[in-house]
């Protein structure tokens, strides 16, 4: 009988090799997976950092530098900077005195001539360069225009002093406003609420609670003007399209506005136009509730975008 060839033993057909594989595919898939969040960490941390730039003012948090008190100086050093009078200019110089280093003209670039009136003076931004310097921006209105005014400035132990010329810079004006489509409107309950909404409206300026609840909606409580104001005019009623038991109305009314010290001038010329109610036109956002066969209001809010 012929002898059998030996057995070859065999090596183990790979599957440590399938193990290696594996293993590489899931530390690449880790890698992937690290780089993608951070990719989208990244812009998303950027955007809720930047959402405090809406609020109060705010500097780098290791640049040391006090923004708050920098910019209730670039305000305060505003307010005397923007207003001069040549009749008087001895009381500007005065004024700054308090915000330019020791040695610098008081004043600080006019000529002394002329006049200028400014108003509406707040914060607009800051450019932090240090802990010691920054560059305020000061927005404020003379005559018919918005401007802005940058203010350069150095801290030192909580101290501050202008510590350059400003300078004047435009503000850009006002957006542009697209016109919008109204709504489509209900005429007829328009015409119905119109007399609702008279008497809502006298009450709303007197402020007298007990009228006011006749107007309310179950629940609801609605704190009036006090008095300062009466109806003059309820100019229009706009009442879209929709639900039988709520509806959100666009009211606009003419507020009558009497000088709180009128009657304290009885001898006042009656010709004269500041001696004459003011009218003031605004428009209301009102949240009514058909309750049984009545509109009554649940909140009164300013109303948003004009149509047209």
């Amino acid at each position: 009988m012929p002898e059998r060839e030996p057995m070859r033993r065999r090596g183990w057909s790979g599957g440590g090799g399938r193990w290696l594989v594996w293993t590489g595919r899931a530390v690449l898939w880790a890698l992937i997976v690290v780089i993608v969040v951070n990719g989208v960490r990244a812009p998303f941390e950027r955007f809720t950092s930047n959402q405090g730039a809406t609020g109060a003012p705010s500097a780098p948090a290791d640049s040391g530098f006090p923004v708050q008190q920098g910019a209730a100086f670039a305000n305060q050093f505003a307010a005397v900077y923007l207003n001069f009078d040549g009749t008087n200019p001895e009381q500007r110089d005065t004024r700054l005195t308090d915000f330019l280093a020791d040695g610098v003209e008081r004043r600080f670039g006019w000529n002394g001539s002329g006049r200028m009136a400014a108003g509406a003076i707040q914060f607009h931004s800051i450019e932090v360069a240090d802990a010691n310097n920054a560059r305020v921006q000061v927005s404020f209105q003379s005559g018919a225009r918005r401007w802005l005014l940058s203010v350069p400035i150095f801290q030192a132990d909580g101290r501050f002093v202008v510590s350059g010329l400003p300078a004047l810079l435009p503000s850009g004006g006002a957006a542009g406003l697209p016109a919008i489509a109204g709504p489509d409107r209900d005429a007829n309950l328009e015409d119905q609420l119109r007399q609702t909404l008279e008497g809502f409206f006298r009450a709303y300026a007197s402020g007298n609670a007990a009228e006011l609840k006749l107007y309310a909606a179950d629940g609801a409580t609605i704190e009036g003007l006090g008095g300062q104001f009466t109806l003059a005019q309820l100019n229009s009623v706009v009442a879209p399209l929709g639900g039988e038991t709520g509806r959100d109305v666009t009211v606009t009314v003419t507020w009558s506005i009497t000088a709180a010290d009128a009657a304290a001038v009885p001898t006042a010329d009656p010709a004269d136009p500041a001696a004459q109610p003011a009218l003031l036109e605004q428009a209301y956002l009102l949240t009514m509730e058909k309750q049984g066969d009545k509109w009554l209001v649940r909140q009164v809010q300013g109303a948003s975008r004009s149509v047209g």
